[in-house]
């Protein structure tokens, strides 16, 4: 089945993730192998290595992303990946972060 051509916007799914109250990330969109989400942790970040590998888009905020063992400085516009089973997480980050994530690859 094909999935149709849409724009999703940061307000919008954000809407949706504080209507839930829990947990900080919804599902946005998913076809195949290819799942986005969007991710709006507030005070800490409590995330464990998933079993795919991910990209993040910064939307909003700023803070510092721990990722192996290696500690990086991001902002808006920005691009993080980690591969599959990386221990990783957000840090020292602004109340208003919101960063895309796209998983991909077998769940």
């Amino acid at each position: 089945m094909t999935v149709p051509s849409r724009l999703l916007t940061v307000p919008e799914v954000l809407a949706k993730i504080e209507a839930q109250k829990t947990p900080r990330s919804i599902s946005a969109f998913i076809s195949g192998k290819v799942e986005v989400k969007l991710y709006a942790p507030r005070g800490t970040d409590p995330q464990t290595p998933h079993t795919r590998d991910e990209v993040y888009v910064v939307a909003s905020g700023r803070g510092r992303f721990i990722h192996g063992d290696k500690v990086d400085s991001f902002g808006p516009g920005d691009l993080l990946w980690v591969p599959a089973n990386v221990v990783h997480r957000f840090v020292d980050f602004t109340d208003d972060l919101a960063v895309w994530v796209v998983f991909f690859g077998d769940p």
